[in-house]
Formats: structure tokens, sequence, C-alpha cells
């Protein structure tokens, strides 16, 4: 790639981490995208996402969790079956065109409730959500995670949300901290593998951790509870758009 490729690719994904990480989550479904939109091949763009998911995921994990938005029993409840299934669904190859247009449809259902009455969503009493559901749950959510190549949040976090397990900005953290755990999962599945990564990899690297250090700052401290959900929705219909269409 020349060098006004990489910048634009860049710049895009800082732009896409900038988004996703004000709720919460790493931004994989929108590198793939970029990816995917430049051509770069399938072997690169899930251990490339991935890798940026640990950049962006953990530093909005730290953010949350220092800002006290964490539920970690909660993240525990999910994370705890997730993470194996995460390495295994790394090492599972499967045809797109099996599974991208269902998860779309999921995202955009999700999307459309996310901006349904955002503010009356937001404020919800919480409730936990018990171990015979969770527990399961979480195993689902990492099979996925790996699959796709993202943290899994992209899908835990409208989750929690419907059900009201939690508030919106803990959810956010709550999300963060599942895709950085998730993304290391998968990304060791796919490492025994052999993947590809490409050598622009520091200068992406830079670009989504300065979109996260802007977005995390704005979900811990600026965004409403009502604007975070309106965020998430957009989110999810672009990561949806983003499944079917490409």
């Amino acid at each position: 790639m020349d060098a006004s490729t990489i910048l634009l690719i860049a710049l895009l994904m800082g732009a896409a981490a900038a988004l996703y990480s004000s709720v919460g989550h790493g931004g994989a479904s929108a590198y793939l995208g970029v990816m995917a939109l430049f051509s770069l091949s399938p072997e690169v763009m899930r251990p490339t996402a991935l890798a940026l998911n640990l950049v962006v995921a953990g530093y909005g994990a730290w953010r949350y969790v220092r800002a006290g938005e964490f539920n970690p029993r909660l993240f525990l409840a999910f994370a705890v079956t997730a993470i194996p299934m995460a390495f295994i669904g790394g090492r599972i190859q499967v045809p797109p065109e099996i599974y991208r247009p269902m998860l779309g449809a999921v995202l955009w259902f999700a999307a459309a409730r996310m901006l349904w009455r955002p503010t009356a969503t937001a404020a919800r009493p919480v409730r936990a959500p018990s171990l015979k559901v969770a527990l399961p749950g979480g195993a689902a959510l990492g099979l996925l995670a790996g699959l796709t190549g993202t943290g899994g949040g992209i899908f835990l976090s409208p989750l929690i949300l419907l059900f009201a397990w939690e508030t919106p900005r803990h959810t956010s953290g709550v999300a963060a901290a599942f895709i950085l755990v998730n993304s290391i999962a998968g990304l060791a599945g796919q490492l025994t593998l052999l993947p590809a990564l490409p050598p622009e990899l520091p200068i992406l690297v830079a670009a989504v951790a300065a979109g996260a250090v802007l977005g995390s700052w704005l979900g811990v401290r600026r965004l409403p509870q009502s604007a975070l959900l309106v965020t998430l929705g957009l989110v999810l219909a672009l990561a949806g758009a983003k499944l079917i269409f490409t």
C-alpha cells in the first residue's frame, strides 16, 4: 500500500475508534469494514482487527473501571465461559455468507431498540441476570466473538440493555472489559493458525489509540445515559450494515 492509502485507512480507523469507544466497544467490526473496503485479505483482517481491539478496549476498560463505571460480577458471569469459546471460535474458519446476514439483522433489531425511547430505557430499574442465563449466554457470545473477529461486545451490550441488567454507562464498562479478554483469547486462537499481520500495524495502532482517548473521555464523562443509547444504536446500525453489505 502507498503512503496515502495507509493514511486514509488510519484516519478512518481512528474515527471509528472514537465512535465505538464512546460506548465501550473496541471497534473491530468497523476495522473489518475499512479493511474490506481496501481489499485486504481475510487472513490479515481478523487478527489485525483483534489486535486493534486490544488497544481500544484495553484503554476503555481502564477508564471505565477507574471511574467506577463497572460491574465486576456481571462481567465475570459472562466472561468465564466466553473466554474459552472465543479461543475456539478464533480457530474456526466459517464461510462469511453463512453468519454475516443473520448477525447483521440481529444488530439492526438491537439498534432499533436502542434508538426507540432512549430516555425511558436509560431510566429503567436494573436487575442482575441469573447464572443459568449468563453462563450459556457468555459461551455463545464468546464463540461469536472468535468467529467474527470481534470482541463480542457488539452483541453483549445490547443484550444487557434490552433486559435491563445494568445502566448504560456501567454496560459500557462491562462491554469494554469483555471485549478485551475475548480479543486476547480470539487472537491467541488466530495465532495458532499463523496469521499475517500488516507491516503498517504500528501506524494503525497509533490512530486507534488516539481515537480511544477521545471516545472514552466522551463516554465516561460527557455523554448522558440516553445519548449513550443513541450512540450505541448508531454503532449497531453501522455494524449491521457492514456485516450485510460487505
